[in-house]
């Protein structure tokens, strides 16, 4: 939006090395990227991990409509509230994908007076952390085939490779594609591309504390099957050091500011419906070693993105959510409800129903937009409030931290409760059984009908051994089912599991579910077409 931009460029940005000084931070601990950006050298967890950690508080949401409910805003907008509090406190967030900025939602740093900044910068190339991982991607890619041309030793059967190339962004074109063509440019076979942000390097990366662990994650990815049908792995392909020298200064975390001058670390950035969809571990763990406060948030829908932070990055991070905020809004309850907003309120109930049964304590937050009426965020209130829901209105887009200091009174409210998580399945359980738990417990459906691919690559993990794997479900972020027209809270139905993948080096399988797909396209009229340049180099369009 034009607003955002205006914002963001008239504001007056604190130096970085400000930022870190007053997180006790010395010049010694980062690295500068220009006066507004730094990168947080991995050693200060180290000399940090003896200490308390703070509050953890995860903001997430219902499901969304395609512009999303401003899960990043109110995330800004709470942390700055803190600030303004006078609480020792910052934010985590994931790094936005090109592929939305140019696509269908345009920016990820928040909006309004409730963003991360410099904003551009962080939309963008930012610290070069996604085009490491996409470095990363497509080295390993080429060292696939490299070694198949050049004799084959490990037996890779080229019609069983499973590691696809990587771009960050959204281009349907390259989902499937064949290569090698023309003489002497190696075996020609089918291959693919991911966006970079759906890669397994992305979720190694974001899973990974240290360079150590990093290394150790990147040579268990397994990216084909022999010809005599074992796994091929990165170390076999003595590509794991190579890797790691690409991603060992990415994975330092990034350190930014609020638009009004709190401390924000924007690291990662995995998509959440064909990802896990949180910012990494490293950072967020750094971060509640500094502050009292952490605020960070989980993408898309409660569904996906809460559901995913609890039973993956919970588990692997040792990490766990004091507190819960559910942003919703009178348009996502209007769109659910196909004009009627007391016919959407449904979806809302599902997703408190989810975060009450994880065993964490909730505040829903209403983020206003300008065009609610009094009598609508008034029904919502009403409505939650009959549910036994904690309520507040925030109104941070247009006021910053001010127009969030409710919430925040809430959130503080609630990080003192006792708590205990639950979560939706055991890791010893089989793998259909924890696919059935989510789609039963998380999403209200009847079951799971399960493809003949999806059986046959169960068979094939079953025989290499692989158990004890979290589960990253890959389904649209639209609706608890996997068809994005059933909408609000659907009953009486099955999710049908089309594949299913292993991210052997980051702990979990991706379990693809209806028709989503992990390379997104553009759409009609994408944002592409609204963002330039004016006269005095200043970009316009993008937000």
């Amino acid at each position: 939006m034009k607003d955002d931009i205006a914002i963001a460029q008239k504001a007056k940005l604190k130096p970085i090395t400000t930022i870190a000084n007053d997180l006790g931070l010395s010049e010694d601990d980062i690295d500068l990227y220009g006066k507004y950006k730094a990168k947080v050298s991995l050693g200060v967890y180290e000399k940090l991990k003896n200490k308390k950690d703070g509050k953890l508080i995860l903001v997430t949401a219902i499901s969304p409509t395609p512009a999303g409910e401003g899960k990043t805003t109110t995330t800004v907008g709470l942390g700055q509230a803190l600030h303004t509090m006078g609480k020792k406190s910052m934010i985590c967030l994931r790094e936005p994908s090109l592929g939305p900025c140019f696509g269908i939602k345009g920016g990820a740093a928040g909006g309004g007076h409730a963003q991360v900044l410099p904003m551009e910068d962080i939309n963008l190339h930012f610290t070069g952390d996604l085009h490491a991982i996409t470095a990363a991607n497509n080295l390993l890619a080429a060292l696939i085939d490299n070694h198949i041309h050049h004799g084959n030793k490990l037996g890779i059967n080229p019609k069983k490779i499973t590691w696809k190339r990587a771009i960050d962004i959204s281009d349907r074109s390259l989902r499937s594609v064949v290569i090698a063509l023309g003489k002497g440019n190696g075996v020609v076979r089918e291959d693919g591309f991911d966006i970079t942000v759906a890669s397994e390097i992305m979720a190694v990366f974001c899973l990974s504390m240290n360079v150590k662990e990093l290394k150790k994650r990147l040579e268990n990815i397994i990216v084909a099957t022999s010809y005599s049908g074992t796994p091929i792995y990165v170390k076999d392909l003595k590509a794991a050091g190579s890797l790691t020298v690409l991603l060992k200064e990415a994975l330092k975390p990034n350190l930014v500011q609020t638009l009004d001058g709190s401390a924000a670390f924007v690291h990662g950035g995995p998509f959440a419906n064909i990802a896990h969809g949180a910012n990494s571990i490293i950072a967020t763990k750094t971060a509640l070693k500094l502050t009292d406060y952490v605020v960070t948030e989980a993408g898309f829908g409660a569904d996906l993105g809460a559901e995913k932070f609890i039973d993956i990055t919970s588990r692997i991070g040792n990490m766990r959510p004091s507190a819960v905020v559910l942003v919703a809004t009178v348009r996502a309850l209007k769109h659910h409800g196909q004009g009627n907003l007391a016919k959407g309120i449904p979806n809302l109930e599902k997703h408190l129903e989810n975060i009450n049964n994880f065993g964490l304590p909730c505040v829903v937050a209403i983020n206003k937009f300008s065009a609610d009426t009094k009598e609508e965020i008034d029904m919502i209130i009403k409505k939650c409030k009959k549910l036994g829901a904690n309520v507040v209105l925030s109104e941070v887009w247009e006021k910053g931290g001010e127009g969030g200091k409710e919430l925040a009174k809430e959130v503080l409210r609630l990080v003192e409760k006792k708590s205990s998580i639950h979560f939706t399945y055991d890791m010893s359980e089989p793998v259909k059984a924890k696919v059935e738990a989510i789609v039963k417990k998380i999403y209200g459906g009847d079951g799971v009908v399960w493809d003949k691919q999806a059986e046959t690559d169960l068979l094939k993990f079953e025989k290499w051994g692989v158990k004890n794997l979290a589960i990253c479900m890959a389904k649209t972020q639209y609706s608890f089912s996997d068809d994005p027209t059933l909408i609000a809270r659907p009953k009486n139905f099955t999710v049908k599991i089309r594949e299913i993948r292993l991210s052997h080096g980051a702990g979990f399988y991706v379990v693809i579910a209806g028709a989503i797909m992990t390379m997104p396209g553009l759409p009609k009229i994408p944002a592409a077409e609204s963002i330039d340049v004016d006269e005095n180099g200043l970009t316009v369009g993008l937000f």
